[in-house]
């Protein structure tokens, strides 16, 4: 049974409520989709009036980012109850960014795997190498640590329903693409490495993302690829261009 597409809206740190609510309005009719998940990742802030405004579409909301306490004395953080009860059905967790400025590991983002996963949320796991990494021919390596440590303890009925999302450092946000067959080959590892946590069957049935500069030019030639199932958009996704990339056929 093929795997169903998923193309999801990354946002990082953009678009105030009532901005955020004039693009939903604006990408509601471009987005609409029988054939593929729609995930808009929105700011905090955003969240409600976002899940309120794509109501009765085909679009679900995702946060950015979530912290691994239920409650408690962490001033500026966000629990997984907290999104749930705001509509919340995807999270964006251990994204590059998050990584880099604000020092998460592959240990709490494998922390936050598992609280995602109790309160019912899907999580899309981010991993990537950079630029020195990939070219010092390390880049699977990397990846593969990324993915065990963060999938330490999730169930493989758990993981069947996870989404990753392979994004090259390097390609994000500098207009710079992995060629299509760089992004089947570290997808197409992603997916043996999953086997050789879990199965076959597993593997099979976990949808993995590319991500890194996809736009309405090469979402097509990427999603044909057998082990991409979809993107994980950044900027491309705070534009009209992002009903093109959801209706890339």
């Amino acid at each position: 049974m093929a795997r169903r597409k998923i193309v999801a809206g990354n946002w990082k740190m953009n678009k105030t409520p009532s901005e955020a609510v004039a693009l939903v309005e604006e990408l509601k009719p471009l987005v609409a989709s029988e054939d593929v998940d729609v995930v808009f990742c929105v700011p905090a802030i955003d969240i409600i009036p976002v899940v309120e405004a794509c109501k009765g579409t085909n679009i679900q909301v995702g946060a950015e980012n979530m912290y691994f306490e239920e409650s408690g004395a962490y001033t500026g953080e966000i629990s997984p109850a907290m999104l749930t009860d705001a509509g919340i059905k995807y999270v964006v967790l251990g994204h590059s960014e998050r990584r880099e400025y604000f020092a998460e590991t592959n240990e709490t983002v494998n922390k936050k795997m598992l609280k995602a996963f109790e309160h019912g949320i899907t999580p899309i796991m981010c991993c990537g190498e950079t630029l020195e990494q990939r070219e010092q021919g390390v880049t699977m390596d990397f990846i593969r640590q990324q993915v065990k440590v963060g999938f330490m303890g999730v169930t493989a009925d758990q993981a069947k329903a996870s989404v990753i999302a392979y994004e090259p450092i390097w390609a994000i946000g500098t207009g710079k693409t992995a060629t299509t067959e760089q992004a089947e080959e570290v997808c197409a590892g992603i997916r043996a490495c999953i086997a050789e946590i879990y199965d076959e069957a597993t593997a099979e049935a976990i949808r993995i993302q590319y991500g890194g500069s996809v736009n309405a030019g090469n979402a097509a030639e990427l999603f044909a690829q057998a082990d991409i199932d979809g993107g994980l958009v950044g900027g491309a996704s705070l534009k009209a261009d992002f009903g093109k990339i959801v209706n890339y056929k």
